[in-house]
């Protein structure tokens, strides 16, 4: 591609005066510059990427982008006012607009984002479309799965508009992208072009990044104030916004969204509304009420936050996408389980032992309340707070499991670089001042392998013993070193010894003794 064509539709950075040679890349990290290459210099929080723009320039960059002033290189700069705006629209240019040529379908929240997003794929592939899926937890491009990281959120801008061009290529037509707040906020999913836009909730979270639950109430708004503004495509698809009728930001989403509105409720009479939820051991049954139809609806999915997260799937199916009711249906009963979302591990014992994701004070208390649904017995909670994040958190979410679980283990969750005994702190703080009792009905066991150790020698038979903050997520942080984890793998070693049958190792923290 030569310069000049990539900046044509990017009138904010002026081409006038520069050299229209080959550019052979796109990338804001200047150990990747090769001749040619356009670099974006990206601030960061700790680091700003203005600092190797002499790098860049030295390994042969064609151009430079800053938000500082011009480092005066001897290689063209262009000073813009938003780097990482401009960093997602030339990687978009650099592949041919890949979301131009796709039905992008966006999902945000705070809770049962992953999950809502595997509904809808679910949904679109038992209606035969080709179908592209962006979680983070992985990008799954027809045949292939690809891990999206380690601690995760939406990939970067660059990744991005790789796996939609991949989607182009593989002939894919729909494409489901998970949109986190930081996604939002720091513009990786900008150039887009999403034609709909999905809210699960918005609760307590992120403040640490945010500053305030306004600001990242905000972030999440991006998404539906971007959906009028998005470019026309050859799919004739009404540019709708798919809106949870009973949370507290339905109003602000709806002032944010200027286009066709679709509300789903568990409580009130909207245009996608459940009745007769049942709940069982092995999921879910409820009909869905919408204009002209009474779809019944069998899941493996358990609890009222998977009404929920199945209500906006489905909105966004039938009301949205035109799909059939009984088409969405027949997905939705093919999704039994997602990764690390209330995940069952199973070696035989007589009590039921479970792994989420669960890692806010709103997807925790949703899921000890999903967990009292499915037993008559105790729920035996096991989690942590991570560090360097909403310190809030911690004490909120000892105060949920204090008053919802019978039994309460604090352990680690990617201490980082804070004293976890610090952190453990606060939270039994919390769980005292809710009328937990130490050494009665909550302990603080820093190791979390025998945390869940702990959790599972004091279940009984007809009890749930429920790991959560971790999932699907293969490490933990401490320190500034990963080290592998995945409370899945933990949860079968301590059953298998518990047991006294074979299993996986324990996988080993600095916690370890």
């Amino acid at each position: 591609m030569r310069l000049h064509d990539l900046l044509a539709e990017l009138p904010e950075i002026e081409h006038g005066g520069l050299p229209d040679g080959d550019v052979s890349g796109v990338t804001a990290d200047s150990r990747q510059v090769s001749p040619g290459a356009v670099f974006v210099a990206i601030p960061g929080l700790t680091v700003d990427g203005s600092s190797y723009l002499p790098d860049a320039a030295a390994r042969g960059a064609i151009l430079l982008v800053g938000e500082g002033p011009d480092p005066a290189s001897g290689v063209p700069y262009r000073q813009v006012a938003d780097a990482r705006w401009k960093l997602a629209h030339l990687a978009a240019a650099w592949h041919g607009y890949p979301a131009r040529r796709l039905v992008m379908i966006g999902v945000t929240g705070t809770d049962g984002k992953t999950t809502t997003c595997n509904l809808i794929y679910a949904i679109l592939r038992a209606a035969g479309l080709r179908a592209g899926l962006i979680s983070t937890v992985n990008a799954v491009i027809g045949d292939r799965v690809l891990d999206t990281g380690f601690h995760v959120t939406t990939p970067e801008a660059l990744e991005v508009q790789g796996y939609l061009a991949q989607m182009v290529q593989a002939g894919l037509t729909h494409c489901v992208l998970e949109a986190t707040s930081h996604g939002l906020a720091q513009h990786r999913v900008a150039a887009c072009d999403f034609d709909l836009g999905v809210v699960t909730n918005i609760t307590h979270e992120h403040l640490d990044y945010h500053g305030s639950y306004e600001a990242y109430r905000q972030a999440k708004g991006r998404l539906f104030a971007s959906l009028s503004d998005s470019a026309p495509k050859p799919q004739p698809v009404t540019r709708t916004a798919i809106l949870n009728r009973d949370d507290d930001s339905y109003a602000y989403l709806a002032a944010q969204a200027r286009v066709r509105q679709v509300g789903y409720s568990l409580t009130h009479t909207s245009d996608v509304y459940a009745q007769d939820v049942a709940h069982a051991p092995d999921g879910l049954a409820f009909e869905v009420v919408g204009a002209g139809y009474r779809q019944p609806i069998r899941s493996g999915l358990r609890g009222d936050f998977n009404v929920a997260n199945i209500l906006a799937a489905f909105a966004t199916a039938v009301e949205g996408l035109g799909i059939a009711p009984k088409t969405a249906a027949e997905g939705i009963a093919a999704l039994s389980a997602v990764p690390g979302r209330m995940e069952s591990i199973d070696l035989g014992q007589p009590f039921a032992a479970l792994v989420d994701f669960a890692h806010t004070p709103n997807a925790l208390r949703r899921a000890l309340e999903a967990a009292r649904t499915m037993t008559s017995g105790r729920v035996i909670a096991v989690f942590g707070a991570a560090g360097l994040r909403d310190r809030e958190k911690r004490r909120l979410m000892a105060e949920v499991s204090a008053e919802l679980a019978d039994l309460t283990i604090l352990t680690a969750e990617d201490p980082r670089t804070e004293s976890l005994d610090a952190i453990l702190a606060e939270m039994a703080a919390g769980a005292a001042a809710r009328g937990g009792i130490e050494g009665h009905t909550f302990w603080r066991i820093p190791d979390r392998g025998q945390a869940i150790r702990f959790g599972l020698a004091q279940a009984r038979a007809g009890d749930i013993v429920l790991a959560c903050g971790k999932g699907h997520e293969q490490s933990m942080c401490f320190g500034e070193i990963e080290h592998p984890w995945d409370d899945r793998v933990a949860m079968r070693a301590a059953l298998s010894d518990l047991l006294c049958i074979p299993g996986p190792a324990m996988p080993g923290l600095p916690t370890q003794r």
